[in-house]
């Protein structure tokens, strides 16, 4: 099924998470989101940590979903791999879905298996014609048997493909049009990409389709180098977000107004009071945009 291209009515479907800061669920918070109630927007899980049927992990997550939007951000779909996707992963997907009505269902456009060959990774992809049919006819199956939009990831990449023909920001753009999909922005994987192929961060948010985006991303990256001494940038979702990062994400926002937004921290995960005060900041800039807007219309 080839979602219909969007409409004011699609779009708004593209922004069902509020336009409000949200974190990534850890287990090590279970207890303290529990407990304190924070004021916070939504929370995002990777739908592979809860595909068993029971257990602690839903016993939480449902008490967590009774009280907050959530969203899916899949890692498992292998959206630009050679075969379809799975069709028993997808229906785990969908049966979750069913379960607990996400707000946002998200995937990322790399791939990660081949055959029965499963890697610990988000591969990158050559950009050209038949790139983009294959991942587009999984897209379009995906959309189909979960019933609904998906938004598609731009990644993190640290190599390029002499068989590319287009750049990334006109991939997306032929994939977002070609399926319906939405787009999610990840500022950082921006940031980590255009630094690993000396590129200009701030062109590629220029460029980007703001009207296909229906959430964003932030995160933590570490630091390294190449074999030739230049910067090498790892996304490692292990620490804070830096300012440069912070700094493309309030041009995204100035070019695309309030976009739900997500702190992600996957690794060394800190205590509950670090990754809140994260996505307060976040909660401030968005905020910012939205009295801007306000006075706009006024």
């Amino acid at each position: 099924m080839a979602i219909p291209h969007p409409t004011v009515t699609d779009d708004q479907a593209l922004n069902r998470l509020p336009k409000r800061a949200g974190v990534g669920l850890k287990s090590q918070h279970y207890n303290d989101i529990l407990i304190e109630q924070p004021d916070i927007g939504w929370f995002e899980i990777h739908p592979e940590n809860y595909m068993g049927a029971g257990g602690p992990p839903h016993h939480y997550l449902s008490k967590i979903r009774a009280q907050y939007p959530i969203s899916l951000h899949g890692v498992g779909l292998s959206i630009g791999g050679a075969e379809r996707p799975s069709s028993s992963h997808m229906q785990r997907l969908k049966t979750l879905i069913d379960r607990y009505q996400p707000e946002s269902f998200s995937e990322h456009l790399a791939w990660s298996s081949h055959e029965a060959g499963y890697f610990n990774d988000l591969l990158p992809l050559p950009l050209n014609e038949e790139t983009l049919k294959t991942v587009t006819d999984h897209i379009n199956e995906v959309q189909e048997t979960l019933g609904q939009r998906m938004l598609l990831e731009n990644p993190s990449t640290y190599v390029t493909f002499d068989e590319s023909s287009m750049d990334e920001v006109e991939f997306l753009t032929e994939l977002a049009n070609q399926t319906g999909c939405g787009l999610l922005l990840d500022v950082n994987n921006v940031f980590v990409s255009t630094t690993n192929h000396q590129r200009d961060a701030a062109d590629y948010i220029n460029r980007f389709p703001m009207h296909h985006v229906g959430e964003i991303h932030l995160g933590g990256h570490a630091p390294d180098e190449d074999d030739l001494g230049n910067p090498l940038l790892i996304d490692a979702h292990d620490r804070e977000v830096i300012e440069d990062v912070w700094k493309l994400y309030k041009q995204a926002i100035k070019a695309a107004g309030p976009v739900a937004t997500l702190i992600e921290w996957d690794n060394d995960v800190p205590e509950w009071s670090a990754l809140f005060t994260e996505a307060q900041r976040a909660e401030t800039i968005l905020s910012s945009a939205k009295a801007e807007a306000h006075d706009r219309v006024a």
